[in-house]
This record gives C-alpha cells, structure tokens and sequence, in this order.
C-alpha cells in the first residue's frame, strides 16, 4: 500500500463497520455497511488466517474485473488510480504474457493485463469444470470442501460435481503500489468470513529506518505530519 501507508504506521481499524466476528465461534454481528469498491481493508490473508493483509477493494462480489496495460476496468468502467498510487516500472508487460504466480494458475493473465474475472457473489451458481478447476479450487475451500481434479472430472467432497452454489460474497483487492504487492492478482478472491475491518485514521508514526537507542533519535524517528492522517 505505500505510499498510502508505510512501514512503521500503526492503525486505528473499525472491527465492526462490516459486522465483527463473536470471538471463538464463526457468528459475524449485523455489519453498518457493506465492503465498497475503494475501501481500504484489514483482512485476513487468503492463505494463512494468522496473517493480517491491507490492500484496497477494487472490485466487489458480482462484478467484473479487467485490468488494461495497468488500467483497472469494473465492468467495463475504469477505476481510477488512488492519489498516492505508484508503479515502480516503465515496462508494461503485454498481454497474453503469463506471469509465474498468477491467478488462476495455468491462465495467461499478468500484473498490467489480467482478466476478464468475475468476482462470485452470495446465491451464484457456478458450473465447474476442469478449465475453471483452479479458478474455483480455494473458493470451494474456504466454503469447508475438500476439491480434487481427476482427468476432467471434478470432485467436491468426494462427489463428482458439475455445478455449486455460492454460500458467502466475495471481494477483489489490491494494493496501491501497483509493482510491489502481493494481492488478489496472485492469490485470487478474498472471502467476506475473511473481512476483519476498515482502516479509519493512522493514529502514530515512525521511520523504522531510524536508530531508536537515543533518546534524539527517537524524536527524529517521529512522523509527526502522518499521525491523525485519516486513511483513504
């Protein structure tokens, strides 16, 4: 996310906004909103729970992703770059030119040019194949499945499976700093039991990069202009 956060900023995270989740069960409380493209949230990392991510939702469940030559497109509309957004490179790699660790594996999306993608929703239901296997693999997962591909049949549960119905929305996220950010690109949905909140303010700030030994360090480590920055 830099330069929108950086390395030392610490947070101040609605847990209730999107509903908060009753420690030790899976209950989620009625939320006051609902996860909006542009918001930046706290979520748990797809792969590892343990593991808090923050990234941007740039698409949400029903809707439709395409990014062009960098250029992101929800359905068909251009979603426009966040005012501290940044890429690192001039390259713009070219479509069709599979990038390692993309998703879904085995496509030929890249970081600048990836999609089309549709982001599932609550009731959908999906057909499943083995050309949309792994599209569909970790979704299933996170919904308490067991998944395998044998030869072009899939399995759910054990059971051949040819269609499923979506239990929970789903979101797309990315970072701002568009060249450096491990998000929804490589690892594909992120689900709504994963949602933990949105970043409201950064409430204190310092430069890791400073010697902390001294007490004149300490100061001189202090991002005094980025404490109280409401996070948008």
């Amino acid at each position: 996310m830099e330069n929108t956060l950086l390395a030392g900023d610490f947070l101040l995270v609605n847990k209730f906004i999107y509903g908060a989740v009753v420690p030790f069960t899976d209950y989620r409380l009625p939320g006051f909103k609902n996860v909006e493209q542009g918001d930046v949230v706290v979520f748990k990392y797809p792969r590892d729970k343990e593991v808090n991510y923050i990234k941007r939702c740039v698409a949400t469940a029903g809707k439709t992703i395409e990014i062009k030559d960098r250029k992101v497109f929800v359905d068909g509309i251009e979603f426009p770059l966040p005012p501290e957004a940044q890429f690192l490179s001039r390259q713009v790699i070219p479509p069709g030119q599979a990038e390692m660790n993309i998703f879904p594996p085995y496509s030929s999306f890249n970081k600048d040019n990836f999609g089309p993608l549709y982001i599932p929703k609550k009731g959908d239901k999906i057909t499943l194949t083995a050309e949309n296997y792994y599209t569909y693999k970790f979704l299933l997962e996170y919904e308490g499945h067991s998944t395998a591909l044998m030869g072009r049949q899939v399995y759910v549960d054990g059971k051949p499976a040819t269609e499923y119905e979506v239990k929970q929305d789903y979101y797309f996220m990315m970072g701002d700093n568009r060249d450096n950010s491990l998000d929804s690109r490589y690892w594909g949905f992120v689900p709504h039991s994963h949602i933990v909140g949105s970043a409201l303010i950064i409430y204190w700030s310092w430069d890791p990069d400073i010697s902390i030994f001294h007490i004149f360090d300490k100061l001189a480590s202090i991002r005094w202009s980025r404490i109280g920055r409401v996070v948008h």
